[in-house]
């Protein structure tokens, strides 16, 4: 079978899921594994030439594809398709991405094109929407974000030195960026970054570079009510939460009509692996990135979410 490209595909049946691949020559991303996982998940792995970027796509109706993920090739390359479990036929393509500036990360798509999602550390990851950079908590310095696009839109949680750092706020920013903080970050900030800043309070929204931002109450026992804030950003017909850190509160668990969320586990500083997946089933998000999750257990996280509700758990590399 070829599609509409000339690109060869190649058909595997796997306990009644449909896979394909693309082959083009040597040069070209291959396919040195495709099994089918005992949750329905997809394993793969995509042999490209070390240092070369690639797009791997999937489709349940040729000849219309969509991009998974964006990446730099380490040689072989592992990806884990947790969405195929809710599919009755997928197939895959890798495609060759010759652009070295191209921006990698997982690929969520909305009305008006793909936002991009790149994780950096811990808490601290960018998303890419058309011409808008988002950074989520940057800390650590300069050095993280060596050559990664500046900031449009800096979103800061709260004042712990894993979430806020105004050096790395500095480093990162440009003269345009806007950031929005809560109030209790916002009187500590220097004058030059007060001046970009939008303080925003639990509850308040706001409306920057064409993106409705809302913020949501973040609490628990080691952050009191009203100092944090997660955020819901609006893209395209998308709507992203990011939690910051909080416990399994009632705000969280009312959230409506989330497409994709980051939610923050590891005890004693957020929610245990129990109540994020109990707040994850509450809310329903169609997506859920685990975040601030150093030494918890992602499988059980996984596990206890389950299937039913067709939630597409997407752990990715944080540490």
């Amino acid at each position: 079978m070829k599609d509409l490209t000339g690109r060869i595909i190649l058909g595997v049946a796997a306990a009644g899921l449909t896979i394909g691949a693309a082959l083009r020559a040597q040069e070209i991303p291959r396919f040195t594994e495709v099994l089918r996982q005992t949750n329905g998940e997809v394993a793969l792995k995509i042999a490209v030439t070390p240092g070369r970027h690639f797009r791997l796509e999937t489709t349940e109706e040729l000849p219309s594809w969509r991009t998974l993920v964006t990446a730099k090739s380490l040689g072989t390359n592992p990806f884990t398709d947790g969405g195929a479990r809710f599919a009755s036929a997928r197939f895959y393509r890798a495609v060759a991405v010759s652009d070295p500036g191209v921006f990698v990360g997982d690929h969520v798509q909305t009305a008006a094109g793909d936002v991009v999602i790149q994780p950096v550390n811990h808490a601290s990851f960018l998303m890419r929407w058309n011409n808008v950079v988002i950074y989520n908590d940057p800390v650590n310095g300069a050095t993280p974000y060596q050559g990664l696009p500046r900031a449009n839109l800096i979103l800061v949680s709260h004042s712990h030195s894993d979430h806020f750092d105004s050096a790395t706020l500095t480093a990162v920013k440009q003269a345009e960026t806007i950031l929005i903080a809560p109030a209790a970050i916002y009187s500590s900030l220097s004058s030059t970054l007060k001046a970009q800043t939008i303080p925003l309070a639990n509850g308040g929204s706001t409306n920057v570079l064409g993106l409705p931002v809302e913020a949501i109450p973040a609490y628990n026992l080691n952050h009191p009510q009203g100092t944090g804030n997660g955020y819901v950003v609006t893209m395209g017909d998308r709507q992203f939460y990011i939690s910051g850190d909080t416990g399994n509160i009632p705000e969280m668990r009312a959230l409506q009509n989330i497409d994709v969320a980051f939610l923050c586990m590891n005890l004693p500083f957020t929610m245990s692996v129990g109540d994020a997946a109990n707040a994850t089933r509450s809310f329903r998000p169609r997506v859920i990135y685990p975040y601030h999750f150093r030494n918890s257990d992602l499988n059980t996280f996984k596990q206890l979410v389950g299937f039913d509700l067709e939630i597409d758990v997407r752990p990715r590399k944080w540490y």
